[in-house]
């Protein structure tokens, strides 16, 4: 019979019923105590602190076997959530319009709210200062922007007439159409 690690205020409860009731049978086999208002025999008061142990036992086997219950219940749901949504999709693209169906199935179909005009307006400043932090141009800016390319050598590649010919090749020279 396991119990709980040993430095825990749980375990150390485990041991002192243990002694106590150890240290009963020993020194008091036949003993009776008035403890309080209440009088025990050695063998109720025995019973009495068994029935801790027994507790404290219980509770850690419930505890363990929950443990193995969460675990299983995560696996299953690990396997089943995949074929779920395929399913929902399924489903979806079945009763796209049947709202009855899909309510049966309790999916409902969420459409966005429409936007006020406040949000829309500032949506647009944001959208423009976005840009503006970036730096980004519209289509007619960019096709305005040219850069010039200076300085580059081109040099003949000979081939060999065994070898394959390359599939493409870059021309950097000025004027060059692709």
């Amino acid at each position: 019979m396991s119990g709980p690690p040993a430095n825990t205020p749980k375990a150390k409860l485990l041991a002192r019923m243990r002694a106590l009731i150890a240290g009963t049978l020993k020194y008091f086999p036949n003993g009776q105590f008035k403890l309080g208002n209440v009088t025990y025999s050695t063998q109720s008061l025995v019973a009495l602190f068994q029935s801790v142990i027994d507790a404290i036992v219980a509770a850690d086997a419930a505890k363990a076997s929950a443990k193995d219950a969460v675990a299983a219940m995560r696996g299953v749901k690990k396997n089943v959530a995949p074929v779920a949504l395929d399913y929902k999709r399924f489903i979806l693209a079945t009763f796209r319009t049947a709202t009855q169906a899909l309510a049966e199935f309790d999916i409902e179909i969420k459409s966005p709210k429409p936007k006020t005009s406040e949000e829309l307006v500032a949506a647009a400043e944001k959208a423009r200062a976005t840009r503006k932090a970036r730096g980004t141009t519209s289509k007619k800016e960019k096709l305005a922007v040219k850069g010039n390319v200076t300085g580059v050598i081109v040099t003949p590649v000979t081939s060999n007439p065994s070898a394959p010919q390359p599939a493409s090749t870059v021309s950097s020279a000025p004027g060059a159409s692709k």
